[in-house]
């Protein structure tokens, strides 16, 4: 019997509440209880957050904590990816709590908690403290880490949504760190997860390569109820006929004329009203507001509200009430609300365009029916032809739990370097308490993230943040430690443990300005670049309601109500994330098969209702008839035609999907200038690439696409540098490590005066290929972004005629050439706001020796003001009143810059 462990108090309380525990709790509690390392897999409501606490809750119940309060510790932390799922931790445990009445007393602590309610849980330790990674984190670098002296268990909710980001590799160190604090030799460490591929790599991840991990896999899947739909005749040309709702073109920034939107939205709000309590999904924060408001205004009534991580959380919280209490009918979300949140009784889900990958998607429809045993009711809408063939496929993997491979980064750089500051600044000691370096590698080298990591590369960042830098030119970089080799240790610069606080965790500075009302209340938050084309008297929306700009500040838009007047769409940039090789391998074998079957087979078999399975039958069959085969898993097409201005395109069609194709069109622009001496763009998407040859008289061949295996490598590293993408994440690695700090105490830095050291010290870094940050960078790259290993798998298949190829010349573009145009459109349009400075560092470094040549060397000196002159003399040498030397640690950095001191 599971329950026979506990106390009687707890299982008489769950005798009272529930007929039985659940496959996941019946198989976990008697692993929980002899204190093995546990991963829980179960889908969403299967009760595997009650199977994690109610063991740590019946220990507190049997061993009472001491009566004063002050001498309590926090026993049970809890670890949830995202503030609102803690919040909906702490409500969903006052039950069992009062059903129990043990005397425990339980926190929450995120970015959101008010600072005395932080002052009063270090000086009151609650037993269960309820919080995120970011804040553990901010907790073990501060001297609230006291109450994690006596922490017996660590629970990790939802752990696959972090293992394979580099956020995993920030929490990893965390709980290390959290196991150092405490006093018992090795903190239990429960993790729940959704159905991962293979599970063994989360438990690995979750426990480290030396300590073992039990994992229960409950191998339940959730009943689903899937449908497709396609509310128009023709995606071609959703105009003609059917229900179209008529549109202000003007209010929601959308196309309203040639566009499916018109015939979606009715049907959206048809399904809405058939049931009590429905959640969209959308795939970016844009979308979510745009759908909230052509919905409110189709129903002429506040129907739906938008739900996405700009919101406040004030505003977030409200909303998710207002659903939960039923006074809601719809919430459009992005995959802000997609973790195992409980929304209460939602009926259906619906996604708007496909959601990328099969563990989305069960994800997302898993929030329907979200108790045991219920079936959950999923309709997914597609945007278009393309999108509509990836969502039959989506659709089908999900049903059969076909779901992706889990890969955990390994070696993050920049988030090492961030945690040894944080480490340096919260050691024990005396005096000036120091870290040993030995210590130090042997706590990295217990995680999974950093158990391949070679003591030199240690020594690399070590060096790195000592200011130790290879070269004069990284001067402006501050050292955040003193490196001391003599007796192998680490301590912290003054002021390292305020930058490791303010600039916390992984999540990169997307340059978001923060929107108050004139009481300093929080609304949410506005792009950078939306902000600067803002002014002061305009309206927008955010969740779904209508906000005046009233004033624009340095780092804030302070606004007030504007309800009903029609307000512009804000935009924000995120990253969209290439389709994963098993699933474009999977929707190549689908093409292959479906173009000949019938209608009838697909909408039986695919969840397709009869106008999806149509529209999906013609684009497959369209494209057979131009290009007398479709691109599949087994062939890769190469299409050529001239567009309408007499340019050649050359299309590579291949399902493959963008983290192939990415690494595959950097390796292809270098070899089109090396080769034939033509500047070309790649642009790639999930379905192919797309080359535009302006000065091209004759199109190049297969031969040009076909990259040796052995040399892409070579070839993607060599243009990597120079990329858009490289200069951007070089920013993000950056801010990480602490170089270029996203904020100090008290202010934010902007995003273009980041962007702006950036490229100054991206300039200099390049030249040296062992600074840490440009290996990050690559590794990054390389790695998490690029798929290389499938590419270089891909091209080895290509060349021994594994795979074949078919070349084309269309006279105009066939139809999956149409959608990669349109992406090719999409993305000249959007990377006109790309800021220059990552478009191509090296296009704005001066050549000053050209400068002295244009001007003559003394007219360059009369251009200067002699005051300013003495003035940077006296800081050069480090005399001026501003940079003279205030402690030994920055007297050493004076020696090391200016070198030997004369006696005048």
């Amino acid at each position: 019997m599971p329950l026979s462990a506990f106390t009687p108090q707890v299982r008489d309380w769950f005798g009272r509440a529930f007929a039985e525990p659940t496959a996941a709790q019946a198989q976990a509690w008697p692993a929980i209880a002899t204190g093995a390392h546990t991963l829980i897999s179960a889908p969403t409501g299967s009760g595997k957050t009650l199977a994690a606490f109610l063991w740590g809750l019946d220990r507190l119940v049997a061993e009472p904590p001491p009566e004063d309060p002050k001498d309590r510790r926090t026993r049970l932390v809890y670890v949830s990816p995202l503030k609102a799922l803690s919040y909906d931790v702490e409500r969903n445990l006052r039950a069992p709590l009062r059903g129990i009445g043990g005397d425990v007393k339980v926190a929450i602590r995120t970015g959101d908690t008010p600072q005395k309610d932080r002052r009063d849980m270090t000086r009151y330790p609650p037993d269960v403290l309820i919080t995120t990674p970011e804040s553990l984190y901010l907790m073990l670098t501060s001297q609230a880490r006291r109450i994690f002296s006596g922490t017996e268990w660590v629970i990790i909710d939802e752990i696959h949504a972090v293992a394979q980001t580099k956020r995993g590799a920030h929490l990893a160190l965390t709980l290390e760190r959290l196991n150092a604090q405490a006093e018992v030799d090795d903190v239990q460490r429960i993790g729940l997860s959704a159905t991962q591929n293979p599970l063994e790599e989360v438990g690995s991840y979750m426990v480290g390569p030396r300590r073992r991990c039990t994992v229960v896999d409950t191998g339940v899947r959730k009943p689903l109820d899937l449908q497709i739909h396609v509310p128009v005749e023709s995606m071609v040309e959703p105009d003609a006929g059917g229900d179209l709702a008529e549109l202000d073109p003007l209010a929601g920034g959308e196309a309203t004329r040639k566009s499916i939107w018109p015939a979606i939205y009715p049907k959206i709000l048809e399904l809405v009203e058939q049931h009590n309590s429905t959640l969209v999904f959308v795939n970016n924060r844009r979308g979510a507001e745009r759908l909230a408001l052509r919905l409110n205004e189709l129903a002429e009534r506040e129907i739906a509200r938008a739900h996405h991580g700009s919101l406040a959380r004030e505003e977030r919280l409200i909303i998710e009430e207002q659903l939960k209490a039923g006074n809601l009918p719809c919430l459009v979300a992005t995959s802000s609300l997609e973790l195992g949140i409980d929304m209460g009784a939602i009926d259906l889900v619906l996604q708007v365009e496909s959601p990328k990958s099969v563990t989305a998607g069960l994800q997302r429809v898993g929030r329907a029916g979200h108790n045991v045993g219920e079936t959950s009711k999923g309709r997914i809408f597609p945007k278009f032809r393309a999108d509509l063939l990836e969502c039959a496929v989506v659709a089908r993997r999900m049903r059969e739990g076909l779901i992706e491979t889990t890969v955990v980064p390994r070696n993050a750089l920049d988030v090492l370097a961030q945690q040894i500051v944080a480490m340096a600044a919260s050691a024990e000691g005396d005096d000036q308490p120091t870290l040993h370096i030995d210590d130090l590698q042997a706590l990295i080298g217990r995680t999974y993230s950093y158990a391949e990591l070679s003591r030199a590369q240690l020594e690399n960042v070590l060096d790195m943040l000592d200011g130790r830098y290879p070269s004069e030119e990284f001067g402006d970089l501050r050292a955040r430690i003193v490196w001391d080799r003599v007796t192998g240790t680490i301590r912290a610069r003054k002021g390292s443990r305020a930058l490791a606080i303010t600039n916390a965790g992984t999540i990169p500075d997307r340059g978001l300005f923060s929107v108050n009302l004139p009481d300093g209340r929080r609304v949410g938050e506005l792009d950078e670049e939306m902000v600067y084309e803002a002014r002061p008297g305009q309206t927008f929306l955010l969740g779904a309601t209508s906000w005046r700009i009233e004033e624009i500040t340095r780092d804030r838009v302070i606004v007030s109500p504007a309800p009903g007047v029609p307000g512009a769409v804000p935009f924000w940039k995120g990253d969209s994330v290439g389709r994963p090789r098993e699933l474009g391998e999977a929707i190549g074998a689908f093409s292959r098969w479906a173009v000949e079957q019938d209608a009838e087979t697909l909408r039986s078999d695919y969840d397709l209702d009869e106008l999806a399975a149509g529209n999906l039958l013609d684009y497959l069959r369209e494209q057979q008839a131009a290009t007398g085969v479709v691109p599949s898993d087994r062939t890769i097409v190469i299409e050529r035609f001239r567009d309408e201005i007499g340019d050649w395109r050359l299309c590579v069609l291949s399902p493959y999907g963008g983290r192939v194709h990415a690494a595959w069109g950097l390796a292809l622009r270098a070899r089109i200038r090396d080769e034939y001496g033509l500047a070309s763009d790649a642009i790639w998407s999930d379905d192919g690439i797309i080359v535009h040859l302006p000065d091209a008289d004759e199109p190049p061949g297969s031969e040009l696409v076909l990259i040796d295996p052995g040399e892409v490598e070579d070839a993607v590293v060599g243009e990597l540098g120079g990329s858009a993408l490289f200069g951007a994440r070089f920013r993000e690695n950056a801010g990480r490590a602490l170089l270029i700090p996203r904020a100090y105490p008290g202010r934010r830095t902007p995003l273009w005066q980041q962007r702006l050291k950036s490229q100054t010290l991206l300039e200099v870094a390049k030249r040296y290929g062992q600074f840490p940050i440009v290996l990050e960078t690559y590794r990054e790259c390389l790695r998490d972004v690029f798929d290389l290993p499938s590419l270089q798998d891909l091209l080895r298949k290509l060349h021994s005629r594994e795979l074949s190829v078919v070349e084309v010349e269309t006279q105009t573009a066939s139809p999956f050439a149409s959608s990669l145009l349109f992406d090719y459109v999409a993305t000249y349009m959007y990377e006109g706001d790309t800021p220059n400075a990552e478009r191509k560092a090296a296009a704005l470094a001066l050549d000053r020796d050209l400068l002295r040549e244009l001007l003559g060397q003394e007219e360059l000196r009369e251009l200067i003001d002699a005051d300013a002159l003495e003035s940077v003399e006296a800081d050069l040498q480090r005399i001026s009143e501003r940079t003279c030397a205030e402690s030994a640690d920055a007297l050493h950095d004076v020696l090391r810059r200016v070198g030997d001191l004369t006696l005048d």
